[in-house]
């Protein structure tokens, strides 16, 4: 029975799920290389989580955002944190008007379908956490009334690893409100020439709409439809708690690099990411392989180092392979 289930489901997600490729299509039409950020978009965007991007300055990070919100068809706002900024800056505030004798709503740059948090922190906690609360609750508390925020919602916040000087740096609970931090590097040669030229020629092409956002919210109920095996369930899990005691899974020599292991926010999103990169992938099941290819994203900011790994240069990335490479695959 289950058999047939599955064949039917994936059929299904075969058909509904054509349009990631016209999505990646047109955001290639414009942000040439980066694949890993513009899929990791997709996968954010398709499981309904947040995305922290962290690096250098001049890499497409704002482009992308905008690029995807043109495809989608949907609203963008960029926030640009600054020391000064407020949280009524981020939300909006309620401003007195004196024609009507009452106050009016004044909706801030939060209310979009894709929030882009340019260089989140640089802003103090107070701004952040306003952020983080319209994140995890998607509403916003303007005076006595709540407002939602728009569907589909997604926030992505940069943060440059070079400057740590007058900076905020997330606290690490607030960190792990973000369902992917990916690292974003420098193009190839081939492809820099190619955005030498584009820029040279000063005609950008521009991305046609060719998803709506009704759209993204229909594929988001089926990417939870998408299978996953109880042998899968116990795979992520198993990845998770090897990061919390890894000497159960032999990994006696990086137990003294990590300080905290990852939080259960990691296993919902280690899953719902292997579901949606299945989904991109036009698969109605989820293999080990999907879980493997989101695990760094998900995990990265969720480990803490100890001092002894940063004095031996021990990147979480390091020990996240450790951990791949230990915990029995299904």
């Amino acid at each position: 029975m289950e058999n047939v289930n599955i064949k039917e489901l994936n059929e299904r997600i075969q058909k509904e799920s054509a349009f990631t490729d016209m999505l990646a299509l047109e955001m290639g039409k414009v942000i040439v290389g980066q694949k890993h950020l513009v899929e990791n978009l997709m996968i954010a965007l398709l499981s309904n989580g947040h995305i922290l991007l962290e690096g250098m300055p001049g890499l497409a990070k704002t482009l992308a955002i905008s690029t995807l919100s043109k495809a989608v068809n949907a609203k963008f706002s960029r926030i640009q944190f600054t020391p000064d900024l407020l949280p009524a800056d981020v939300t909006g505030t309620l401003i007195y008007s004196q024609k009507k004798e009452a106050f009016e709503v004044h909706k801030g740059p939060v209310f979009a379908n894709f929030v882009l948090a340019d260089e989140i922190n640089r802003a103090p906690a107070k701004v952040q956490s306003a952020l983080l609360e319209a994140m995890q609750e998607r509403q916003v508390t303007l005076g006595d009334a709540t407002y939602p925020l728009p569907e589909p919602f997604l926030v992505m916040a940069t943060q440059n690893p070079v400057e740590q000087e007058g900076t905020y740096p997330l606290p690490e609970a607030q960190v792990d409100r973000f369902m992917l931090k990916v690292k974003v590097d420098y193009p190839a040669k081939e492809e820099e020439r190619l955005i030498v030229r584009m820029n040279n020629a000063g005609e950008f092409p521009k991305p046609n709409p060719v998803v709506q956002p009704e759209d993204i919210v229909r594929a988001r109920s089926l990417v939870r439809e998408v299978y996953m095996d109880e042998k899968i369930e116990r795979y992520i899990v198993d990845i998770v708690f090897a990061t919390r005691t890894p000497a159960d899974y032999g990994l006696q020599d990086i137990a003294s690099l990590i300080a905290y292991g990852a939080s259960p926010r990691a296993s919902i999103s280690l899953s719902l990411a292997a579901k949606a990169y299945a989904f991109i992938k036009r698969r109605g099941y989820v293999i080990p392989e999907d879980v493997r290819a989101v695990c760094p994203e998900v995990l990265r900011h969720r480990i803490g180092l100890t001092y002894e790994a940063e004095a031996e240069n021990v990147t979480s990335e390091e020990l996240i392979e450790k951990v791949i490479n230990a915990v029995v695959v299904p």
